[in-house]
């Protein structure tokens, strides 16, 4: 299988033959991961509606009906392939939730595999700043996030999106490149535009590099 460790396809046959642990383990090993990537993308109005756990365990459910698909013809590494099933139940529940009318269609953005809910301005700017802030500090916090979030909506929606996957949800080269449908080459180039793009804001609006 494509792109898959030795041991993980091991697993994933013994998986597909009905052995539930070793599916498990599998699973478990990608759950933080897939966190955060449902944290960057979840949009802030179903924050508090929606628990990034279920819209996870909802993909691994369907992961497992699909799974002796997935092992006869992979299409694709196996944390990617959770992680587009993952995306799918997001952009559902957002179109659920938020209706054709409320929803924004800049908020979604069309990958190799299709779309998904984009990397929101509001997320990689609350990333960036930290969860360490005073409450004496409240209100400064609240004014450097708007400005964040519009400087970072600025950007050219690709380099803001190979930073969240590069940066944020830290995918590999090969992972990101092959996200976007992109070279490695290609990916890496952008990956470190976007990031030095992303210092020149920083440092403009008196931040030094935050967290980078």
């Amino acid at each position: 299988m494509t792109g898959n460790s030795g041991q993980t396809d091991r697993l994933l046959r013994r998986a597909a033959q009905g052995d539930s642990e070793g599916w498990g383990a599998l699973v478990a090993a990608h759950r933080d991961r897939l966190r955060r990537m449902v944290a960057m993308r979840l949009d802030r109005r179903l924050q508090g509606r929606i628990d990034a756990s279920d819209v996870i365990q909802e993909a691994y459910l369907e992961a497992w009906t699909r799974l002796a698909e997935y092992v006869r013809s992979p299409p694709m590494p196996f944390f990617l392939w959770l992680r587009f099933l993952v995306a799918q139940k997001l952009l559902t529940l957002h179109r659920h939730h938020l209706g054709r009318r409320m929803r924004d269609p800049a908020r979604e953005i069309r990958l190799a595999g299709g779309a998904m809910p984009e990397a929101s301005s509001a997320a990689l700017a609350a990333r960036l700043l930290g969860n360490t802030t005073r409450p004496s500090e409240a209100a400064m916090r609240k004014e450097l996030s708007a400005a964040l979030q519009k400087a970072l909506s600025r950007m050219d929606g690709l380099d803001r999106e190979v930073l969240a996957l590069r940066h944020f949800e830290q995918l590999n080269r090969a992972e990101t490149a092959q996200v976007l449908g992109i070279q490695e080459g290609t990916a890496a180039s952008r990956y470190l535009r976007a990031l030095k793009r992303l210092k020149e804001i920083l440092v403009q609006m008196g931040l030094g590099e935050a967290q980078l």
